[in-house]
C-alpha cells in the first residue's frame, strides 16, 4: 500500500533536507509519495525546495543529504518508488492551511503527517503501519510522545497544557487518547477524505481528532512514539495563545 506524506513547511531551511532523507530512508519497501508544502517560507526553504525539485514533481527510488546541504537523488530499478511534490504558497497561511492544501494533493492509500523540524523521528512509523496496512485492525493510529519512549524534557506548561486539552477532549469525545496535538497521525486515505477541515492554524490538530472521534465506527488505535523537542531558540514555533485556542477548538469542534 502506498504511504503519503504530508510535510507542512514555513522556514524550516536548517532541517527540511534531513527531514527528506529520512523520510525516505525509512520502510525501503514501501512505495512513498512525499507532499511538502511551502507556506511561504522568508529563510530560503523555497528557494532550496526549487534548486532541488527545478522540474516540481520528481521520482527517485533513494535520496541522501550531501554536505553541501543539497540532495542527491537515486533510481534503483529493484527499489520502491518515492513520488515528492513540492507546492508553494503565495502567502502564509499558517499549519493548518499548509495541511489542507497537502491533503487535497494525496493519492496515496495511507496518509501521515510530518513536521518539517526534527522533533519527530519517521523510524516510528512502521509499528503504525502495520496496525492500518498488515494487521488492518485500525484505521487510524496516533503516535503518543507519552508512553515512555525518549522525550525530551522542556517546558512544564507545553506538557500541562497538552494534558488538560486531552482530558478535555477525552471527557467530550468519550476517547481514550493521550496526546491530541501530536503531529503523527496515520489514516487510510478513506478517513482523511471524511473529514471537513477548515482550521488555517495550530487548531487543525484539534479539528482532524474531532472529526475522527465523531465518527463511531473508526478503529483508533496508539502507539508511543520518541519525540525530540526544540526550544524557542532553536526554532520551536507554537506558543501559549495557540493552547488557548485548543482548548475553544475543543468545545467548537464539539457543538459546532
Amino acid at each position: 500500500m502506498r504511504l503519503s506524506i504530508v510535510i507542512p513547511v514555513y522556514n524550516e531551511a536548517e532541517t527540511l533536507g534531513s527531514v527528506l532523507e529520512r523520510v525516505c530512508r525509512v520502510m525501503p519497501g514501501v512505495a512513498k509519495e512525499i507532499i511538502v508544502v511551502d507556506d511561504c517560507s522568508q529563510d530560503g526553504t523555497r528557494e532550496w525546495l526549487q534548486a532541488n525539485f527545478p522540474s516540481g514533481a520528481t521520482t527517485a527510488t533513494s535520496i541522501e543529504l550531501h554536505s553541501s546541504g543539497q540532495l542527491i537523488l537515486a533510481n534503483a530499478s529493484d527499489a520502491a518508488e518515492i513520488d515528492i511534490l513540492p507546492i508553494y504558497h503565495g502567502q502564509n497561511t499558517g499549519k493548518g492551511g499548509a495541511l489542507r492544501t497537502g491533503f487535497e494533493a494525496v493519492t496515496g492509500d495511507i496518509v501521515v503527517i510530518q513536521d518539517a523540524d526534527l522533533e519527530y523521528d519517521p523510524e516510528d512509523w512502521g509499528e503504525m503501519y502495520d496496525l492500518i496496512a498488515r494487521r488492518k485492525v485500525a484505521d487510524v493510529v496516533y503516535g503518543s510522545r507519552f508512553y515512555g519512549r525518549p522525550h525530551r524534557s522542556l517546558f512544564y506548561h507545553h506538557y500541562l497544557a497538552n494534558q488538560l486539552i486531552s482530558v478535555l477532549f477525552n471527557l467530550l469525545y468519550n476517547q481514550t487518547l493521550t496526546d491530541i496535538e501530536t503531529c503523527y497521525k496515520m489514516m487510510t486515505r478513506d478517513v482523511l477524505r471524511s473529514l471537513r477541515l477548515s482550521s488555517c492554524d495550530f487548531g487543525i490538530e484539534v479539528e482532524i481528532s474531532a472529526g475522527i472521534a465523531r465518527q463511531r465506527q473508526l478503529r483508533i488505535y496508539e502507539l508511543g512514539i520518541s519525540y525530540y523537542g526544540r526550544t524557542y531558540a532553536e526554532g520551536k514555533k507554537i506558543n501559549w495563545k495557540d493552547g488557548l485556542k485548543a482548548l475553544w477548538y475543543v468545545l467548537k469542534f464539539r457543538f459546532a
